[in-house]
């Protein structure tokens, strides 16, 4: 392996996190639905937030994702933005715990996560975005990690762009001072994790909840289970 690599960025949710998304989308929307009941009709509430979702997805302006998240939901709701951003902050702190029944720990990941912290690595998570960053530290402790395990989390209020864009791991890049033959990154989702490797990133696919659309042919530096990853990083050189 490239002897330069000295930073490791992980995706959350279905790599740091192992997760039903099915299941989990399914609790965040009925609860969603019902904290936002007396403002608008649950069914045009979730496809606001959808389409709000996809403003952020394609968005290339340099704008933090919430910026266009909300310039894109304010145009499709009748009443005060407002009230409904203060709604959505007492939803993550309340109701978004409930999404916890669909997740769950893996002992390969955290002892992962241990070892190269004792090595010496750099870690980050890149999760994609589209959640406020008290929704994306709920989801580190429920993965049974530590915030502090890591020394960068994108999140939705500080990123301008979203996975698959390319823009995205630049912006990680830029962000943590790292260059990409530094760096590896591990996931999931064929679509938007790979896709790193194409601006020199090494990567390491998780199958174990593998998204893949089937369309996208896998090109992998590293493919394997949970346990193969933690075999890769017992492997690892020492950089400390």
């Amino acid at each position: 392996m490239n002897s330069k690599i000295n930073t490791i960025i992980f995706d959350l949710d279905g790599t740091l996190l192992p997760m039903d998304a099915e299941l989990f989308m399914s609790i965040y929307f009925d609860e969603m639905g019902k904290h936002f009941a007396d403002l608008i009709d649950p069914r045009e509430l979730i496809n606001h937030v959808w389409s709000s979702t996809k403003a952020m997805i394609t968005n290339l302006d340099h704008k933090t994702n919430e910026e266009v998240f909300m310039a894109d939901f304010e145009k499709r709701i009748n009443g005060d933005l407002n009230i409904y951003t203060q709604r959505f902050d007492k939803f993550y702190d309340t109701l978004f715990s409930k999404t916890r029944q669909a997740v769950s720990e893996n002992d390969f990941i955290k002892k992962s996560i241990q070892l190269l912290t004792e090595k010496g690595y750099t870690l980050a998570i890149a999760t994609n975005p589209l959640f406020p960053k008290k929704a994306i530290l709920q989801r580190i402790e429920w993965a049974g990690l530590e915030a502090s395990d890591f020394s960068y989390i994108t999140h939705y209020e500080n990123n301008h762009y979203c996975k698959p864009q390319i823009q995205f791991y630049e912006e990680v890049l830029q962000d943590t001072n790292k260059s990409a033959d530094q760096c590896m990154m591990v996931g999931n989702d064929v679509r938007e994790d790979l896709i790193a490797g194409n601006i020199g990133i090494k990567t390491f696919l998780i199958k174990d909840h593998m998204i893949h659309n089937g369309e996208d042919h896998i090109v992998s530096d590293y493919i394997g289970e949970y346990q193969d990853f933690y075999k890769f990083v017992i492997n690892l050189p020492k950089l400390n």
